[in-house]
């Protein structure tokens, strides 16, 4: 008698699922297309401007939309058809690089109109990520929901580590060549997203008012788990950013060089897709909560390993351990977030999630820049390492309903 097949492995759920393939290859074509878009505007602003201030600008045009416009983004979710806003999504982002083409091939860019692109791209950004996210809970059933965030998260790291890479290669080519494939990415990703086909009909939407803008914060604060599970992720990662400080570790510390710090920055990411791929086989079945815990401590000594280490070797492992146990991290708490959330508030939850995952990686590059300039590199870092660990420790106590959830329930 030939064995059954089981359904929940991860393999069956994609052979069972084409809708979440189809989630898949849009998500990694944007998230592709976007990596390589940082990279070769990274490039092209400095080499006009030759100022590191336009570099953080950069950064800057990127979280300011998403900062301002997240009580917007969420309703917007949640009121219209979540298809519909992700491919207006990839049009914006797409005819914005298309832009930044003509500008390069006519030669009249410079670093302020880059910077007002970037912008107008940031603002379309700001309403993906939450309404993927929100989108991602129609697509599977709630018991194997976990799998497929775990697969969502194996996609988009396949893009930070390839993406990059790509960028720097057709920009080194031709600047306008790199800019037309993002283009194309873009595009691909908006038709993948049309061919998704949603079953589960849409809950009639109220109209807009105060109340339900801040119905995403509201709900957060009224459910101790989650808001602890939000939390976390914000304090522990806004004092753990140490790959900020990449650059100088490769330079004065590990004397390895640009190629070094190429290694370094992908270590993380290396780490992360091949967790995101063990939990897709062997997602958390119980005590979630206090394996989310336990993936935070180990984020924060990974982290002061980083910070101690004079060898690459060590830090590289380090660094593919830090992103390792960040994405345990991240699953538990998508997994957490979106199954205890209502259909109908997904998208305003997803939009204070996204925000606060934004601010604390932005504001922790931030934080571990301060801190090195006042203390030190290796001190900053070891200050971040341990404050995460502190933070975790601390939230078990201020968040024991998080600690004792055994799993996620709708």
């Amino acid at each position: 008698m030939m064995p059954s097949k089981d359904p929940h492995r991860p393999t069956a759920l994609l052979r069972n699922n084409g809708q979440l393939i189809i989630f898949l290859c849009a998500r990694i074509s944007s998230a592709m297309a976007y990596q390589m878009l940082s990279v070769a505007v990274g490039w092209h602003i400095y080499a006009l401007t030759g100022s590191p201030l336009y570099l953080g600008l950069v950064g800057l045009a990127q979280f300011f939309p998403m900062f301002l416009l997240t009580l917007i983004v969420g309703h917007v979710a949640d009121r219209y058809e979540r298809r519909m806003v992700l491919r207006v999504c990839q049009f914006v982002q797409g005819a914005g690089v298309a832009v930044l083409a003509a500008g390069s091939l006519a030669g009249w860019l410079n670093g302020d109109s880059i910077l007002g692109i970037v912008l107008v791209i940031g603002g379309a950004r700001a309403f993906e990520n939450p309404t993927t996210q929100a989108l991602l809970p129609n697509l599977v059933s709630l018991d194997v929901f976990p799998r497929a965030v775990a697969w969502s998260s194996s996609s988009f790291q396949t893009a930070v580590i390839i993406g990059p890479a790509l960028g720097g290669l057709l920009y080194a080519l031709h600047p306008p060549v790199c800019y037309l494939t993002i283009v194309g990415m873009f595009a691909g990703a908006g038709l993948l997203i049309s061919l998704i086909h949603v079953d589960k009909p849409r809950e009639e939407s109220k109209p807009a008012d105060l109340r339900s803008l801040f119905a995403g914060i509201a709900f957060i604060r009224a459910n101790p788990a989650i808001l602890g599970a939000v939390s976390l992720d914000l304090f522990a990662v806004l004092l753990g950013g140490a790959t900020a400080l990449l650059p100088i570790y490769a330079r004065d510390i590990l004397s390895v060089g640009p190629w070094g710090l190429g290694l370094l920055r992908s270590a993380p990411a290396v780490g992360a897709l091949i967790m995101s791929i063990g939990l897709a086989h062997r997602p958390p079945r119980s005590r979630i909560g206090r394996s989310m815990f336990v993936a935070v401590i180990i984020f924060g000594m990974a982290t002061i390993l980083f910070a101690v280490s004079t060898s690459l070797i060590l830090s590289l492992i380090s660094l593919a351990v830090l992103g390792a146990a960040d994405v345990i991290s991240v699953v538990i708490r998508q997994s957490l977030v979106q199954i205890g959330t209502p259909d109908a508030m997904r998208g305003r939850v997803a939009a204070v999630n996204s925000m606060f995952i934004g601010t604390s990686n932005q504001l922790g590059e931030f934080e571990s820049g301060l801190t090195a300039a006042w203390f030190g590199v290796v001190p900053a870092a070891l200050i971040g390492g341990v404050g995460s660990i502190i933070v975790a420790l601390a939230w078990m106590r201020l968040f024991p309903q998080l600690l004792h959830i055994d799993k996620a329930q709708a």
